[in-house]
């Protein structure tokens, strides 16, 4: 079988870049979207990282760890930077990064406040288009400030087109492009388009600048920038070597220094120097004393003031290129952007032939777009960041016993898949899993080697604990990360027509560490039931489940007893799959097996005392609380808690099975000699259509209950996907009574109500694409084994009988809608918003928010999490390539 886009001038770089001919992905949109505001920048004793370095701060201080930027490109361990500043004469600062709320100043926690859209990218950023919008009057940082403030939680957010900026669409649409002619050499091209009715000024700044590494450990040799004539900059760094930005016919060359202006930020006496807000300083505020005369320093940009007409458009262009300046350096410029826009689409043809509809190939092309543009280089040594900078002041001593403590081995430097450069621009375990699902579509060698990052000995915990998220890295995550194996692994096998075996056998061995954790630290009581805190949930359930119970006892959690039978089901489908080559692998399998079917056993019957996760009366799955004193409680809040017990299913084929004949005599001994187990789990020994076997811990008729109450529309089943609360309990809230402790739990189908977690997250209605994800799959899986006669109601209560596959497609079908235009051209995620609707410079520029109302669609929650909601393109492929 032959790749399909191995033909395309694409796919020959990808296979460049992994055979190691060409270092195709040493360039990059690999900045972050922010640093400010983050734990890696957070010094202080309180670790409180949002008030130690502010958006305000941002400007004048130089970070440690990372940079950020408008549309930032650099190098994989970025010592070179590539951003865009504007001015448009109003503002009171130079727009250099975007602005948004932090998390106590959103009244649903910290919200980014401006607009971009990612629109295009390759892979290895041969070519890479985002848009960014800047409204021509002053941006309203105060207003958006303090009216986000006033609003309660029972309030939409103050968004920026509230504010009326954009009306009369007076504002520049400015549109950023990299094109490659080699891996070195980046063209850079700025589009700026006058969207309103008069002309007006911008002054547009393409700034370079190198990271800071040299303020923090003495000895290290300053790299310099340093004017040469009047349209190029040298760029001279000991690890990078030499390069140029070659600039047409700027207006001037302004230079300062990437260093913290100590006299703005701290109020010492003013010492002499160009500080990082420098040019800030000269453009906005006129002093001409803030940039260098000499024009060095490791921070510049370009001048241009440019008056453009309505309507019209002005293009600017720079050339990064190694070694010194070349008076050709723009003979070929436009011809290498068009041929390298060429080759984009040629890429997205071979990529999307199987896909008709023009408007999901514009969808799945964005959620690809924004998934690539948001990798981002990402440095963090913890036991340097607690300890402190030996060139810099020691931080105060409680840093070393507070957040993240327990992790001196992490260390890294590398381009990581961020869930959203701005909201999120640090990684997150689960997150992270989804992400590699959708990236394997189009570069599968940068999947698979981000899941092994993941699991190096400098990422994981010795003690096989894989790191949560950078707030908390000893938080637990769902167990995702052998189904993304098992995705990624399947992704390259239907399209090579062969997977790569040592991958999976390499994240196999690393899982085993991370599974044996899960064992030993979330079982208590060694009774194959795991609690595993809040699991990525957030504010899902009664109590805040990564805290210690309010009311004493333990939680018995659905959800982590759910996601373990799912890993452990991920596990023996990659041991039977190595098995194929090794035949020791048939004896692990057997291990997971058994170690399945005692979680399924637990799961029906908790610490022996014939009580179980699921609930007869209620056809459903719920947590349990086990006090004290004995007594059990049952928590009957229907949410996503009780429908995650389908994910734990896998389907075994009748080949699979015949290349492992010492793993099925076990299975079958088992199975004979543990009768009262096998009868807990689903059919492991009834063969289905095409003798194929199933393992799921939902047997039949739970699986059909649970399917009910799920593809009800006064309950989970919306118009868009799946609820992650039951619409029941809009009104008629889930309210929980004990001791003096009340606690209630209500479907809010948008924004959350709650405080937990910021406030930030809910998980209490809205649609979310990763577990939607999962219920899809799911149901393809029981689809396998039950066949095309099994059928079930869908909607319930509709009469309309559908087998389980056609139940999964049209889920699919729903998740789509999300961001397909219906019949009177409206997409959902937009909302009620008429110019996002309606205005044809806004309507067919996607944002992929991390959820969705319940009720509506609207897109809530973080606006650039094309993290995981870029599954849309997983479930759009999915669509076009059976025909559905």
């Amino acid at each position: 079988m032959s790749d399909p886009l191995a033909p395309t001038a694409e796919g020959r770089r990808l296979a460049e870049a992994n055979a190691g001919a060409a270092p195709w992905r040493r360039f990059g949109p690999y900045v972050s979207d922010r640093q400010w505001g983050t734990v890696r920048e957070d010094y202080s004793a309180s670790g409180d990282a949002w008030s130690y370095l502010s958006h305000d701060a941002a400007r004048s201080r130089a970070y440690r760890w990372g940079e950020d930027a408008i549309g930032g490109w650099c190098d994989v361990g970025q010592h070179l930077c590539l951003g865009l500043a504007l001015w448009n004469g109003a503002d009171p600062i130079l727009k250099e990064r975007f602005f948004g709320l932090t998390n106590g100043e959103g009244n649903h926690g910290e919200d980014v406040k401006e607009i971009w859209h990612h629109l295009d990218a390759t892979p290895t950023h041969s070519y890479a288009r985002m848009l960014y919008k800047y409204p021509q009057a002053a941006f309203p940082y105060g207003w958006l400030v303090a009216e986000n403030r006033r609003r309660g939680r029972g309030d939409r957010e103050f968004e920026l087109l509230d504010t009326g900026v954009f009306d009369q669409d007076r504002y520049f649409d400015v549109t950023i492009e990299y094109a490659k002619a080699d891996p070195n050499d980046t063209l850079w091209r700025i589009t700026v388009t006058n969207r309103g009715d008069r002309t007006t000024r911008l002054t547009v700044l393409p700034q370079i600048w190198f990271r800071n590494t040299w303020s923090w450990t003495r000895g290290t040799e300053k790299p310099v920038l340093s004017a040469d004539g009047g349209a190029a900059i040298r760029a001279a760094h000991p690890l990078l070597g030499p390069f140029t930005l070659h600039l047409d016919v700027p207006d001037d060359l302004l230079f300062c220094e990437n260093e913290t202006n100590v006299h703005r930020l701290f109020g010492t006496p003013p010492v002499p120097g160009f500080f990082k807000d420098g040019i800030g300083d000269y453009v906005v505020n006129g002093f001409r004393g803030a940039v260098n005369p000499a024009r060095t320093g490791t921070k510049a940009a370009a001048l241009h003031v440019v008056d453009v007409p309505p309507g019209g458009s002005v293009v600017l262009r720079a050339r990064l290129c190694p070694g010194e300046r070349r008076a050709d350096a723009f003979s070929d410029f436009d011809a290498v952007l068009t041929t390298r826009i060429a080759e984009t689409e040629e890429f997205f043809a071979a990529l999307q032939a199987p896909i008709g509809d023009p408007d999901m190939r514009a969808v799945q092309r964005q959620a690809l777009a924004g998934l690539l543009w948001s990798k981002q280089f990402y440095a963090l040594d913890v036991t340097e960041w607690l300890r402190g900078d030996p060139a810099q002041p020691a931080p105060p001593p409680e840093r070393r016993r507070g957040r993240n403590s327990d992790w001196h081995h992490l260390v890294t430097a590398s381009v990581i898949a961020m869930p959203d450069k701005w909201e999120y621009p640090w990684f997150a375990a689960w997150d992270w899993a989804f992400h590699l699902a959708t990236m394997a579509l189009v570069d599968t060698r940068f999947a698979k080697d981000q899941l092994l990052l993941l699991c190096q000995p400098w990422m994981m915990h010795p003690n096989g604990q894989l790191p949560a998220y950078e707030w908390n890295f000893s938080d637990v995550n769902p167990p995702v990360h052998a189904w993304a194996a098992l995705r990624i692994y399947a992704v390259e096998k239907a399209r090579r027509g062969i997977g790569d075996r040592v991958f999976l056998e390499a994240v196999f061995i690393k899982l085993l560490l991370n599974f044996t954790w899960w064992v030993n630290r979330k079982d208590q009581g060694g009774r194959n039931v795991f609690q595993g805190g809040f699991l990525g949930l957030d504010n899902i359930g009664v109590f805040d489940r990564s805290r210690p119970l309010p009311v004493g006892g333990t939680l018995t959690q659905s959800d982590g007893t759910s996601w373990m039978a799912m890993f452990c089901l991920n596990m023996l489908k990659i041991a039977l799959e190595l098995a194929r080559d090794d035949a020791a692998y048939q004896d692990i399998a057997s291990k997971f097996f058994e170690h399945f079917l005692l979680i399924g056993g637990a799961m029906t019957n908790l610490a022996d005392e014939g009580i179980g996760l699921w609930d007869d009366r209620d056809g459903f799955y719920y947590d349990w609380l086990l006090l004290e004193s004995g007594e059990k409680v049952p928590l009957r809040l229907r949410s996503m808690v009780g429908l995650i017990p389908l994910f734990a299913v896998e389907i075994l084929d009748e080949d699979l099975l015949a290349q492992s004949p010492v793993f099925v005599r076990r299975m079958e001994w088992y199975l004979t000699h543990r009768p009262e187990l096998a009868a807990l789990v689903s059919r492991p020994q009834t063969p289905g259509a095409d003798g194929r076997r199933l393992l799921a811990v939902a047997r039949a008729f739970r699986m059909k209950a649970v399917l009910a109450r799920m593809l009800d529309e006064t309950e989970f089943l919306s118009d868009h996907g799946i609820r992650a609360v039951s619409r029941v309990h809009r009104d008629h809230p889930y309210v929980f009574v004990r001791d003096g402790y009340r606690a209630e739990v209500r479907y809010t189908p948008g924004e959350s109500d709650t405080g937990l977690f910021g406030g930030n997250s809910n998980w209490r209605g809205p649609v979310w694409m990763p577990v939607n994800y999962l219920i899809v799959e799911s149901l393809d899986k029981f689809a396998l084994f039950y066949g095309e006669d099994f059928e079930i109601e869908c909607p319930t209560g509709s009469g309309v009988m559908m087998s389980l596959a056609e139940v999964a497609d049209e889920l699919r079908r729903r998740l789509t809608r999300l961001f397909l235009r219906d019949p009177a051209g409206r997409r959902a995620v937009f909302g009620d918003h008429a110019k996002l609707q309606d205005d044809p410079h806004f309507r067919d520029h996607l944002v992929f928010h991390e959820y969705f109302d319940g009720d509506s669609g609207r897109g809530v929650g973080a606006s650039h999490q094309t993290g995981w909601t870029a599954l849309v393109a997983n479930l759009i492929d999915e669509l076009a390539r059976e025909g559905r």
